[in-house]
């Protein structure tokens, strides 16, 4: 121990001389330390900490027990923290080995003068109130614009850091274009900003760009990421969603500078304004963006409660940069945050409106429709003609004649799907019946026209569901199919499973090993032998008998199941003695019996009640036209008059009454609904957020268990913060109350977050590197009174993101060359100290967008449904659900492929690959900062996607059209286009002899130079030498995949 302590003072000493006098800062110096080895078990998780003993605080950390201090102001000798950290007994020493974590030397060290100079405390930087700081002294005044100057340079002069000059012209003016468009400059703009001699020129250079709608679209990027935007529901099935709307509102938000405290209240409770407009319930959106369920076997009760979790710590993240997600089971160990206080705020969300099992369709309620004014006048015009075919159906079901329940009648070739209501159809990827062909022998076999065709490797099915009508089975079933094994992919197993009221029944061919479950040989895995012949359509039968089924057992839905190779489904149908008694369409009881306790679609929610509970239920508006007085429409319906309703539901939806009259009706109803149904279907809507009128109690859930509550919370915010107002005219809290206390003047987060986030776009990094985490896991602020000056300018001034902007960009720090010398990298290697201009490579959407615009292949129509530009094959499919609408990708065609990449379909269990490969993130959760790789797949992507071989192509046809008529002048072209300046001597003869060697090449080989200029959609211009147009293709690449090219230098 002597030994130790000897050499650890000697490496004190030696600390102190190389720049350790000045005093040691708690939150700068010691809260990183602690919090990443103490905190943990000594930190804010009461239910957690280890020996009583807290180290966050003071008053944790100077309490005497047992007549000794964990730390003692000035005193290591009485501080048992000093005696435990420098200890080399692994009995003693902190932190233990058994945590894998140890302290540094030079940590030590730092905890050792801390203790020495008094261990003074400070409160978590980021919970201090925003005060606008004195702008310090500098010596370089000359360098300063304005006052975001002043404090880098202090600092830099403090570090001995000289500022660089500024960029040149043309490296500014593609700065400030791809920061405030995410597009590069065109030659126009470059040649007017390089010839404005005014002073004005970079300001007037920069205000262009900030009056641009690309302006929008830039900014709308970064915000999508934190608001976990995305075109699918995410999880299992991953269908479509229409929520495009949301992310327009965003772009337009930011184009006509919406304040941020407005963009705040908006988005999290647009719904609760007084009148709110269109658009603010559209904004509402971002609390629709989460990731959604409908998957069988899920519990409505977990879902609610994820989805209010994720609403939680989504929005705490995204305005206060806290990961309140740490205390969804136990107290943050780390932040002022209790589990308690986590609940709290959870309670703002858990009375969504959203169902927990959203069916995964593109309109889940609550959904707002965008109908123009026109539309709206037609769909009001279908709806009437649709309620006037409704009344005629109503009278002539109610005069028509219905099936008796006679003697059992025996029914053959009867399609499965005709034995459900035509309400009530089975729903499949493939709804139409057989088509039937006769063979040389006379056989009748299916067509293969209409067959069901399934393909891919591991499981596959595809399930008919008969969606609240059973299918009964009949006296002496039988239940027949066909089959058609493709000769080339054949599979090793197919099976047809049945779910029934005796549980699953499957019936299997080939390897039984690889599909179903239970005993082989027994009904729930009944082999009938092996495979059918490849290529030949093949009849298959099983008995209700074989299946253990006996007339009157029901079967609620079926599935086609396959493991691997390509099959062909068709012909599915069933025999035996089907008695009418028995039908759900001739016997009004029977279907009663049936339906009961199911969601039947199609039913009044008043009617639906009756299945369920029994009469005597509310009336609602959208019962049929003869089953609510409306003069009565707040009174109770008689039993006798709430059957009568459910019955004349059932004639005019599930029976099939036999009079010419009824079937007229019924043809001119279904049109009618058609009609309504495809127009509806046209107009685009979006999600919306609103909360249920009566709020959902709110619970402390143990353990984070979604079916374990502890105690009940009301609403509230966290006691470290300063306390909520209550802004609303609600006696309880709500969203409205607690958006505006986001955006109150006392708050010391949403400032310091926003203006955080607006500094990482602009210059690469935040002031906060860990702009998702300010808490006491986060890096420190690297200018902790700049990140305060500039919140509390913003919040001062009127939250205006353009003005915050525009003085970033204007400083002289934003402006600088990035140019660096071997000792100015080793002395800041990541720039924090900015003494040198912003670099960084461009993002995904940047470098896409860049390489369009470049070849001036780009569509720039703004807004509307995602698109779908070209994919590698097999993106989607290997993780699609047989019942998903987003199984297989369909490529959009024509200008569509090249419109911005903020506007691309996000498939959020396959995102688009190419902005995968650049680090975008699935969106399935919010991304408040994105990392940079640079791996071998890039640059092979940028070099064979076919997006950018296309583009390269229609940038060489520029050269050859724009650039002049010698090679040289061409190369030059290409280099103003991509790089906004002129190519060095050295770059314009390398790139010369590649291009004689490319046109060499393809003259020999003029096959190879055709495939090249033909890979895309677009049709290359008509050239007489097609070798000359692919030999500037792969020079066109070549300067597109230059690092300066996807680099924002």
């Amino acid at each position: 121990m002597t030994l130790f302590r000897g050499v650890f003072v000697a490496l004190c000493l030696s600390l102190t001389a190389v720049g350790w006098s000045q005093d040691v800062q708690f939150n700068r110096d010691i809260r990183p330390i602690l919090s990443a080895n103490c905190f943990a078990c000594h930190g804010f998780d009461a239910k957690n900490r280890q020996a009583e003993l807290r180290l966050d605080v003071p008053e944790g950390a100077f309490a005497v027990k047992d007549g000794v201090a964990a730390i003692t102001p000035g005193d290591l000798s009485k501080s048992v923290v000093w005696e435990r950290i420098t200890s080399t007994d692994p009995d003693v020493v902190m932190p233990p080995p058994g945590s894998h974590k140890s302290l540094k030397p030079e940590q030590i060290a730092t905890i050792k003068r801390w203790i020495e100079q008094g261990a003074p405390y400070q409160k978590h930087w980021a919970f201090e109130p925003i005060a606008s700081r004195p702008e310090p002294e500098v010596k370089q005044r000359e360098w300063v614009r304005n006052p975001i100057d002043r404090f880098l340079l202090a600092k830099m002069e403090a570090d001995g850091l000289t500022p660089n000059r500024d960029a040149p012209r043309s490296t500014l003016i593609r700065r400030v274009s791809f920061a405030l468009t995410g597009l590069p400059p065109t030659l126009d703009e470059v040649a007017m900003f390089e010839s404005d001699t005014s002073p004005a020129a970079y300001e007037n250079m920069v205000q262009r760009y900030l009056d641009s709608p690309h302006y929008g679209e830039e900014m709308a990027r970064h915000w999508l990421d934190v608001a976990r935007y995305a075109d699918t529901h995410g999880l299992h099935l991953d269908n479509e969603r229409e929520m495009w709307a949301y992310r327009d509102w965003v772009v337009d938000a930011f184009n006509r500078n919406l304040p941020f405290d407005d963009f705040t209240v908006e988005q999290l409770a647009g719904d609760l304004l007084p009148n709110p407009t269109k658009d603010q319930l559209i904004a509402t959106g971002f609390n629709r963006c989460n990731v959604t369920t409908s998957e069988g076997g899920s519990i409505a009760e977990e879902f609610l409660y994820r989805y209010a979790v994720d609403r939680t710590s989504t929005t705490v993240q995204a305005w206060m940069g806290l990961t309140a997600g740490c205390a969804v089971c136990h107290d943050h160990k780390f932040d002022p945050l209790s589990m308690k206080e986590f609940y709290s705020l959870y309670a703002f969300f858990y009375s969504a409106a959203d169902p927990a099992m959203d069916k995964n369709i593109r309109d889940t309620e609550p959904f707002l429709s965008l109908a123009t004014p026109q539309q709206e006048a037609e769909l009001a015009k279908l709806k009437a003609a649709e309620q006037t075919a409704r009344q005629n159906l109503e009278v002539a079901a109610s005069a028509g004649h219905l099936p008796e329940a006679t003697n059992p009648q025996t029914v053959t070739d009867v399609w499965l799907d005709d034995l459900f209501p035509p309400a009530q159809r089975v729903t499949t990827t493939s709804r139409n019946k057989a088509t039937w062909v006769t063979t040389a022998d006379g056989i009748e076999i299916p067509s293969g026209v209409r067959a069901l065709r399934q393909a891919g490797a591991g499981q596959y099915q595809d399930r008919l569901d008969t969606i609240g009508v059973p299918l009964v089975i009949p006296a002496s079933a039988k239940l027949e199919w066909w089959v058609r094994i493709d000769r080339h992919e054949p599979p090793d197993a197919v099976m047809l499973e049945l779910s029934t009221n005796r549980g699953a029944r499957r019936i299997l061919l080939g390897d039984a090993e690889r599909l179903g479950s239970g005993a082989i040989g027994t009904p729930e895995r009944l082999r009938l032998g092996d495979l059918p012949r490849p290529g030949e359509w093949t009849p298959m039968a099983a008995t209700a008998e074989q299946l253990e089924l006996k007339p009157g057992d029901v079967v609620r839905s079926l599935a086609f199941v396959q493991y691997g190779g390509i099959v062909d489904w068709d012909g599915l149908r069933i025999t035996g003695e089907f008695s009418p008694a028995d039908d759900p369409r001739a016997s009004f009881a029977r279907w009663r019996q049936l339906a009961k306790g199911q969601d039947v679609p199609g039913v009044p929610a008043n009617l639906q009640a009756i299945l369920k509970a029994g009469p005597k239920v509310e009336p609602v508006t959208d019962a049929p036209a003869s089953a609510v007085d409306p003069a009565n429409s707040a009174e109770r319906l008689k039993e006798a008059e709430q059957l009568a309703a459910l019955e004349l539901f059932w004639r005019t939806t599930i029976a099939r009454p036999t009079t010419a009259e009824w079937t007229t009706a019924r043809q001119n109803h279904d049109a009618a609904v058609a009609a309504r149904t495809a127009f509806e279907d046209r107009i685009p809507g979006t999600f919306i957020f609103r909360d249920i009128d009566q709020p959902r109690d709110a619970f402390v859930m143990q353990r984070g268990q979604y079916d374990k509550p502890g105690d009940k919370v009301e609403p509230a915010t966290p006691a470290v913060l300063p306390p909520l107002k209550l802004a609303s005219t609600s006696q309880r809290p709500n969203r409205l109350d607690l958006a505006k206390w986001l955006v109150a003047p006392e708050h010391p987060l949403t400032a310091r977050v926003a203006v955080n986030r607006v500094w990482q776009q602009l210059l690469g990094v935040g002031l906060v590197k860990t702009s998702e985490d300010f808490g006491s896991q986060g890096e420190p602020p690297s200018h902790p009174e700049l990140l305060d000056w500039l919140a509390a300018w913003y919040r001062d001034h009127g939250w205006d993101t353009k003005e915050l902007v525009r003085l970033i960009v204007m400083s002289s720090a934003f402006r600088q060359d990035a140019a660096v010398t071997p000792e100015e990298l080793a002395a800041d290697p990541a720039n924090r100290l900015l003494a040198r201009g912003p670099r960084f490579r461009l993002d995904a959407e940047q470098i896409r967008d860049n390489a369009l615009f470049v070849s001036g292949l780009i569509n720039l129509e703004p807004g509307g449904p995602g698109i779908k530009p070209y994919q590698p094959p097999n993106i989607w499919e290997p993780v699609g659900y047989a019942d998903s609408n987003t199984r297989f990708y369909l490529q959009d065609h024509g200008d569509n492929l090249y419109r911005r990449s903020l506007y691309c379909f996000l498939k959020r269990t396959a995102p688009p690959p190419f902005m995968s490969n650049f680090d975008g993130p699935n969106r399935e959760q919010l991304c408040a900062r994105r990392e940079r790789s640079n791996t071998p797949l890039q640059a092979l992507q940028l070099l064979n996607d076919t997006q950018h071989i296309e583009a390269a192509r229609a940038f060489a046809e520029r050269m050859l059209k724009e650039g002049g008529s010698a090679p040289a002048e061409r190369i030059a072209f290409a280099y103003r286009v991509a790089l906004s300046r002129a190519p060095a001597a050295d770059e314009a003869a390398i790139v010369a002899r590649t291009l004689q060697k490319y046109l060499d090449r393809y003259r020999e080989d003029p096959a190879a130079a055709k495939r090249l200029i033909h890979v895309g959609e677009s049709s290359p211009m008509t050239v007489a030498d097609p070798a000359e147009l692919a030999a500037y293709t792969l020079i066109a690449n070549l300067v597109l995949n230059l690092d300066e090219t996807v680099t924002r230098n």
